[in-house]
């Protein structure tokens, strides 16, 4: 985190999905990561605002409410909610490990 009222999240973005989702976890430069799949490809900045746009969905805050603080022209992007929800971190940990679940089956 970069500010007490921020909540910085590590994202790996992949442009050119066939199906826009969110959810599993990549081991990137920032730590652990959550995959954003979008179906926006990477030009003029399309895939990283309809990334911003998926990660703030997932939780539940305004497009608004997100903002870019590393990455932008990278696959590897830390964004920040500026006023989280007070459930952001279990919603992480959920988003995170939704690819494990698929996986296993369960």
């Amino acid at each position: 985190m970069t500010d007490s009222h921020e909540f910085v999240v590590p994202v790996r973005v992949k442009p050119g999905a066939s199906r826009p989702r969110v959810g599993g976890s990549h081991d990137g430069p920032y730590g652990t990561a959550l995959i954003v799949a979008v179906s926006a490809r990477a030009v003029d900045g399309r895939a990283t605002q309809a990334a911003l746009d998926a990660v703030a969905a997932a939780f539940g805050v305004r497009p608004s409410g997100i903002t870019l603080r590393a990455g932008r022209t990278s696959r590897d992007k830390l964004v920040a909610l500026t006023v989280p929800p007070p459930d952001a971190t279990d919603r992480l940990r959920a988003l995170l490990r939704f690819e494990d679940v698929r996986r296993n089956g369960m």
